[in-house]
């Protein structure tokens, strides 16, 4: 795995070379694509046919749908008489999509789980939908479909892109030494905060989690649900900076994928900051189409309950996933029908509260079953008399270096660049952006030395 992940440095190095050296923006998606399904092939050898086989069935599929709103907008076309051909096809698509992730993540066949299938088949599912909608037009070259769908910036972990807020820089982009710049130093911050934040707190929250129920006590059933938490955000965003980093040292803008969700002072606006492509996925392809607040109030909770249960089973097959997702449901249901959320917006008590519930839910993201998450959270708040081993235990995970990283990953939780420009400390701000790039060259440092002489932890979201 330590290998893997230098290699992977040299891959990007060699491919982004290759890319600036390489003239005309045909040429140059062709070698993306080129890299992309190589990168693929190399993690999965037998799944890289899965990802071919998909791309091309929903190739063929959005082309019908096309071509079938196409005669229905002629006009020749019967009135009264709607060609239903294209519903057919689109639901024809959502079938073969969904069943493809039904198949392999929850009908139970002990069929190993393609690496990002969860990502690439929302992203693909949402072409379709937008050729049949309308708001994006049909991609009568394969080859550029298929680099839209296995980008390796963002094929196995996200963000899931959606297709109209892409399909103009397929077609035309520009790069430069500056864009380039930038996205490098995106992507060395990413990889340390995975590196350096992520890893250090997987160790002791793994540490705790393999403990014994009789083992555990308040400060460490307190100090892995914390530190998980950090673990879970350091992760994810951090592989979300490296992908939008990648992406824009080939001349791409992908949206973001996270805006300092622990912030947040309502679980609302926890999910307008967190995952954003996929809130944005089911919100657009899901809540919306369901009807989302314009049937009334009951209506709107059941929706919001679909919204959140899908949520956590895209997650796993586990029904600690989905308790997880209604967690979140139940509390943006509960704020949306009472007035006292309005209250807590942008203050104190409403961050603690939304931490809490946050922090709280994550427990049985992580435990392996409900059992263990539902010993953890009692531990959390009745193990205040531990016996001296565990008392041990709890003390044992917070060596300096893990304090120096769980500190770091708590002040880096807020936008300080945005409160300093708020503030109108501009030239602080400058001075930060300029120290941003000397900063990024010793972060690669200390990242590639943590590869080479420590454990490497895959990303979470890999499994998803």
């Amino acid at each position: 795995m330590v290998f893997s992940s230098i290699s992977f440095l040299l891959f990007l190095a060699v491919t982004c070379c290759l890319y600036h050296l390489i003239p005309g923006l045909r040429a140059r998606n062709i070698l993306l694509l080129i890299a992309s399904l190589l990168f693929y092939t190399l993690g999965e050898p037998v799944y890289i046919l899965l990802l071919l086989a998909s791309s091309v069935v929903n190739y063929f599929l959005a082309r019908g749908i096309a071509a079938a709103g196409e005669q229905e907008s002629a006009p020749d076309h019967p009135t009264g008489k709607p060609h239903t051909s294209g519903k057919a096809l689109l639901t024809v698509a959502v079938v073969f999509n969904i069943g493809l992730l039904v198949l392999f993540k929850y009908a139970g066949l002990g069929l190993r789980l393609p690496i990002g299938i969860s990502f690439y088949t929302f992203q693909t599912l949402s072409y379709v939908i937008d050729v049949y909608r309308g708001d994006a037009r049909v991609q009568k070259r394969y080859p550029d479909l298929l680099l839209y769908i296995t980008f390796f910036p963002q094929l196995i972990a996200g963000p899931i892109v959606k297709y109209h807020d892409i399909a103009d820089q397929l077609a035309e982009r520009k790069t430069s030494a500056e864009k380039t710049a930038l996205g490098l130093r995106r992507f060395i911050f990413g990889l340390a905060k995975k590196v350096l934040i992520a890893n250090t707190c997987a160790v002791a929250v793994d540490q705790i989690y393999a403990l014994a129920p009789e083992q555990l006590c308040a400060a460490s059933a307190w100090t892995a649900a914390l530190l998980y938490a950090l673990q879970i955000y350091y992760d994810f965003s951090g592989y979300s900076d490296m992908a939008l980093g990648m992406a824009g040292m080939f001349g791409f803008f992908l949206k973001e994928n996270f805006a300092h969700p622990y912030g947040a002072t309502t679980i609302k606006a926890f999910w307008r900051r967190w995952h954003i492509s996929l809130s944005t996925w089911f919100k657009e392809y899901l809540y919306i189409p369901l009807g989302g607040n314009r049937k009334g109030a009951t209506r709107t909770m059941l929706n919001k309950y679909i919204v959140f249960f899908l949520t956590g089973l895209w997650h796993g097959a586990g029904i600690n996933f989905v308790i997880w997702g209604l967690i979140h449901g139940t509390f943006s249901v509960l704020e949306e029908r009472g007035k006292w959320a309005k209250r807590l917006q942008g203050n104190v008590i409403g961050w603690i509260y939304t931490a809490l519930v946050v922090v709280l839910a994550f427990v049985f993201f992580r435990a392996e079953t409900v059992g263990s998450a539902l010993t953890m959270i009692r531990t959390m708040f009745t193990g205040f008399s531990p016996s001296a081993e565990a008392a041990s235990l709890a003390i044992r995970p917070w060596d300096p270096y893990t304090i120096a990283m769980a500190v770091t990953g708590a002040l880096l939780m807020f936008d300080w660049k945005a409160r300093l420009t708020r503030s109108g400390e501009k030239t602080l701000s400058r001075g930060l952006e300029t120290a941003g790039f000397l900063l990024s060259l010793g972060l690669l440092v200390l990242c590639v030395m943590g590869l080479v002489s420590g454990s490497y932890n895959p990303f979470i979201y890999f499994r998803f």
